[in-house]
């Protein structure tokens, strides 16, 4: 177990730099509140995994072994993505089987962490002393659940939210459909497996859906406001990072997600 006076480096996926860059800053509160310094390598750019996923791993490559190069040398990366944390462990020791980088890659894998898994089976946090008074469901992402194998980790934090009811969808491990280029390559099947995502999440009576993976997120956020829900999506560093005085950023965020 790691020390909680120690640095943390961020991996910030390019859906929260580019989409919604509050995630990371969620994520280095929460950090920064249960006594990690946090450290921001501004050099790091994609990881790859879109190229990768296609197929182009030619293009793939060069990224994914700048990404070694810069973060090498950091003790702990921490992602609020599974599906990024997923490609750095998982997929680079594949990608970079020829390159020089392999051996370095194989060894920053096992200091890879998404988000919720450092909180919970790392750092050994649960609480994290966060209120949000709603009805929150939280989304099984496919790289959180079938590659990290992370069910639990997201609901024990959750669990541990003063004010907060977990309420459990139907089918809350089947997939929302977005996997990346396939929404646009196969985007009618991406839409539908969408549709039945944002349904089960409105009958299951939840005022938010969370989940660990921002592009999963941003998939299910479109189709419903595309079906007029009042149901809300929010990360779990964004709930994480609620704080309970009322006069804090993070408190009032609900409310102007609500009120979207």
């Amino acid at each position: 177990m790691i020390q909680a006076s120690q640095n943390v480096a961020m991996l910030i996926p390019c859906f929260v730099d580019q989409m919604n860059p509050q995630i990371g800053f969620d994520m280095a509160a929460v950090l920064q509140r249960i006594g990690y310094g946090v450290e921001f390598e501004e050099q790091q750019t994609c990881c790859g995994q879109p190229a990768f996923n296609t197929g182009y791993w030619k293009e793939a490559r060069p990224l994914a072994e700048r990404f070694v190069h810069l973060f090498r040398e950091k003790e702990i990366v921490v992602c609020p993505s599974a599906s990024c944390t997923t490609m750095v462990r998982n997929f680079y020791p594949e990608l970079l089987a020829n390159s020089p980088w392999h051996d370095d890659a194989l060894e920053l894998g096992k200091r890879v962490f998404e988000f919720s898994e450092f909180l919970v089976n790392v750092a050994r946090v649960t609480d994290v002393g966060a209120t949000f008074a709603h009805r929150v469901t939280y989304h099984d992402s496919c790289h959180a659940l079938r590659e990290l194998h992370l069910k639990q980790p997201p609901r024990e934090l959750l669990g541990h939210v003063r004010g907060l009811e977990v309420v459990e969808m139907k089918y809350s491990e089947e997939c929302c459909g977005f996997g990346g280029t396939f929404s646009t390559k196969f985007s009618m099947i991406s839409a539908a497996m969408g549709d039945t995502k944002a349904g089960n999440v409105e009958a299951c009576g939840a005022e938010f859906v969370t989940s660990v993976d921002p592009s999963c997120l941003m998939q299910i956020d479109g189709i419903l406001r595309r079906r007029k829900s009042p149901v809300r999506t929010i990360h779990l560093a964004s709930i994480l990072a609620c704080s309970p005085d009322p006069s804090q950023p993070s408190r009032k965020r609900a409310d102007r997600e609500r009120a979207r």
